[in-house]
């Protein structure tokens, strides 16, 4: 079970990262350098995106569930899986409540940003925001499961990773901002699934495990 759970984390990022990019290049009026994803969630078949971002984040949480059931006695084994539900919480969250039109998309929406932000939208900003804080977090967490178990390359991957994904997301350029957030998005994502994917080598019957197995740390 703890396999097929930690599973859904590795699907996850390619799942929405595929739907998204096709509806971007695919539904009209769509222009990836001006409209971010969230706004793939309005129109006529804005539920594909809706449905993108929902099936995304419980795929995060079963992996989060995964997690906790394989780091049960590491350090940072409680707390890390937590946030990373989180992350799977606040993509639902961003799902459920949609954006509000604008940038001329969907056609016909206003060319410019909306002048106030409908009760939902600030839901879905909230959502975003939720899901960015809740997987930093658990990056700075695993960084310390990961140098608990001697594993240096990979705690130091984690906070590399959160500090690339910080510095995309929050450059100073509105002008490519849309970009930045799929770029910012995709590696959040990836990194879910190789935390997933390593994890799994820690489980009991995997090669990985049979070479790399080390005495379980304290709970934290």
């Amino acid at each position: 079970m703890k396999d097929k759970l930690l599973a859904s984390g590795i699907s996850a990022g390619p799942l929405f990262v595929t739907v998204s990019l096709t509806q971007a290049f695919t539904r009209e009026g769509f222009d990836l350098s001006r409209h971010p994803l969230s706004l793939l969630s309005l129109g006529d078949i804005g539920w594909v995106q809706i449905a993108n971002f929902v099936t995304t984040g419980a795929l995060n949480l079963a992996c989060a569930a995964g997690m906790r059931r394989a780091l049960r006695e590491r350090s940072g084994g409680v707390w890390g899986p937590a946030f990373v539900a989180g992350y799977g919480a606040g993509l639902i969250m961003a799902g459920v409540f949609v954006t509000d039109p604008g940038a001329g998309f969907p056609p016909g929406a206003p060319l410019g940003a909306p002048e106030r932000m409908s009760w939902h939208a600030v839901l879905h900003e909230i959502g975003f925001l939720v899901s960015l804080v809740s997987w930093t977090v658990a990056c700075s967490i695993f960084t310390r499961t990961f140098l608990g178990a001697g594993q240096r390359g990979w705690g130091v991957a984690c906070l590399a990773t959160v500090a690339a994904v910080l510095g995309i997301a929050l450059w100073p350029d509105l002008s490519s901002i849309s970009v930045r957030l799929v770029l910012a998005t995709a590696l959040q994502m990836g990194f879910v699934a190789a935390l997933a994917a390593r994890i799994r080598g820690w489980l009991p019957g995997s090669v990985k495990f049979q070479h790399q197995a080390r005495p379980v740390l304290a709970r934290g």
